[in-house]
């Protein structure tokens, strides 16, 4: 089976209320595990490739894993680009095997947002590959992607029709509240995602896919973990995941998680690591994060995205 775009995915996920995860991957065990979370829970999956990640991985070798995944899982798979910030970066990934890209205008004028979105999309269909654009600046950090809280803004819903007619993308991540990166919000604060915004967008684009990026809920449990074995971690709170729930049962057909994933990895590798300091064989410290960051993946799909079942 080859990659998949995510056009029939997204179309399924809308019709049945859930959305698709859209994990983020930078080696192989964190590819392995979502893979055969996938495959236990027979549910679609998007891996997500950013910048950072290829310039940490090479894109060739997450082409090459990402392609392994498949041939030893049978699962559809979708590769995607996250947070494409030009042209170039998107047709290199389009050129070089990917099936999705995203070109992030969102910090240019709604006009030049447009004509990047446009440009690439008129390379990628007659290619085979899908394009995801955003609208509206989410706050955070994370790789490339820096955005105060000053800078940060919600989308406007009279702006998407528009957008998405003029662009032809196929996909639109919207802001209504979510943020990327672990330190979302500070204990005390209450995060809250702008539903009216999502049921506006919802009712201006019947049927068409939209996206929550910064979308992870910082596991609890992985900080307390990690800081029992030595780190530093601040206190910090993510999307609940009941908001992540409500918003896959509307017009959210794709949720992006990657800071739960890191947490998870870092969690086990420094439980495993401090409870048998005398290991040094990376098959050692390395299966027990891969098997932690499987589980929390399936938890995603059947708990919070609904798509267990759905592949």
């Amino acid at each position: 089976m080859p990659l998949v775009t995510s056009t029939e995915m997204l179309k399924k996920a809308y019709e049945g209320g859930y959305a698709v995860g859209a994990f983020n991957v930078n080696n192989m065990e964190i590819v392995q595990a979502i893979t055969e979370a996938a495959k236990e829970e027979n549910a679609p999956i998007i891996l997500q490739v950013s910048a950072g990640a290829r310039k940490y991985a090479k894109h060739i070798y997450l082409v090459k894993l990402v392609e392994a995944a498949v041939a030893d899982t049978g699962v559809p798979i979708t590769l995607h680009l996250d947070h494409g910030a030009d042209f170039e970066i998107c047709k290199s990934c389009i050129d070089g095997g990917f099936t999705s890209v995203m070109i992030d205008g969102s910090h240019y004028a709604f006009e030049d947002n447009v004509a990047l979105a446009r440009q690439v999309v008129e390379y990628a269909h007659p290619r085979g590959v899908v394009v995801e654009a955003e609208l509206g600046r989410l706050a955070g950090i994370e790789d490339a992607v820096n955005v105060t809280d000053e800078d940060a803004q919600f989308t406007n819903p009279a702006e998407v029709e528009e957008f998405v007619t003029r662009t032809g993308v196929d996909s639109l991540a919207i802001a209504i509240g979510t943020s990327h990166g672990a330190y979302k919000f500070k204990p005390g604060q209450k995060p809250q995602l702008r539903f009216d915004i999502l049921e506006e967008v919802g009712r201006r684009l019947p049927g068409f896919p939209i996206v929550l990026h910064g979308a992870s809920s910082v596991i609890q449990e992985d900080v307390k973990t990690i800081n029992q074995y030595g780190g530093q971690m601040p206190d910090a709170i993510g999307i609940p995941e009941e908001m992540l729930r409500q918003a896959a049962t509307m017009a959210v057909c794709k949720i992006n998680i990657d800071s739960d994933l890191r947490l998870a990895m870092t969690a086990a590798l420094r439980k495993y690591l401090v409870e048998n300091p005398s290991h040094f064989d990376p098959r050692q410290y390395l299966s027990p994060a891969r098997d932690h960051i499987r589980d929390l993946v399936k938890h995603k799909m059947k708990d919070v995205l609904g798509c267990s079942g759905k592949a």
